[in-house]
């Protein structure tokens, strides 16, 4: 009775050792989680180009064309469209056209005779035969059905924009009492950037040089050279001029 008496001591003895030891790890794992969820915070870029990169993505640039159900063809203005789709083509694809035509709607027959149209306006602005493909698409209900022109491009894209990860009221965290920029800011001025920009790859990288004029620094040298001033003279500079004040 005495051993066991002792035993039943020291096992009592244990038990609050224990306690105090897995109390100990659970706080040590929720300041683990707290300094986990500061760093997270603490991390994000100052500088809003950082927060909300420019990136390129190959996207797809589409023409649509409506084309009623009692003639076919194109007007004037489509015919112009359907001229400036192909030499955008040329200057920026990176794959050949699609044209989806309707099937099965009211303005069936009449696509197709606008097919023939676009086709041949294609081909005269150098998208080779080769570089088209033709697809049908079925037309639901009685909505308008649209030939569709696509092809691939690179295009430059930010965002999303519209998060709010933190408060913009007064808190404790550095990002309100150091005055920093909030996540969203330069946001939707990255993504208008991406949206205007008309080659994508300028704000990567800068072109390449092109040649220098060659006419113009041969006068400007030989003037030069004769001792003359190799200044442009305009002599009708001041023939817009209404005054001679300040002569």
């Amino acid at each position: 009775m005495h051993c066991h008496d002792l035993a039943a001591a020291g096992r009592r003895a244990v038990l609050p050792g224990l306690r105090g030891i897995l109390i100990a790890a659970f706080a040590a794992t929720l300041a683990g989680c707290m300094k986990t969820a500061s760093d997270t915070t603490g991390s994000a870029p100052d500088y809003y180009a950082d927060r909300h990169p420019i990136m390129m993505k190959e996207g797809t640039h589409t023409l649509a064309l409506f084309v009623g159900a009692g003639r076919g063809g194109l007007s004037p203005t489509q015919q112009a469209e359907v001229l400036a789709f192909a030499q955008s083509w040329k200057r920026e694809a990176t794959g050949g056209v699609i044209i989806e035509r309707p099937a099965g709607g009211a303005n069936e027959r009449a696509a197709l005779d606008s097919l023939k149209v676009v086709l041949s306006i294609m081909v005269q602005a150098g998208v080779p035969n080769s570089g088209i493909g033709i697809r049908p698409y079925h037309a639901k209900g009685n909505r308008l059905a649209t030939l569709r022109l696509n092809y691939p491009k690179v295009k430059a894209t930010a965002g999303p924009c519209g998060l709010w990860p933190e408060d913009l009221g007064p808190t404790y965290d550095p990002q309100h009492y150091e005055n920093r920029e909030y996540w969203n800011f330069g946001c939707a001025n990255q993504r208008n950037l991406a949206a205007m920009v008309a080659e994508p790859a300028d704000l990567m990288q800068p072109r390449a040089e092109t040649p220098v004029y060659r006419a113009k620094r041969t006068v400007g040298n030989e003037k030069w050279r004769k001792g003359e001033s190799p200044a442009t003279i305009y002599p009708d500079s001041q023939k817009g001029a209404i005054s001679e004040v300040g002569k």
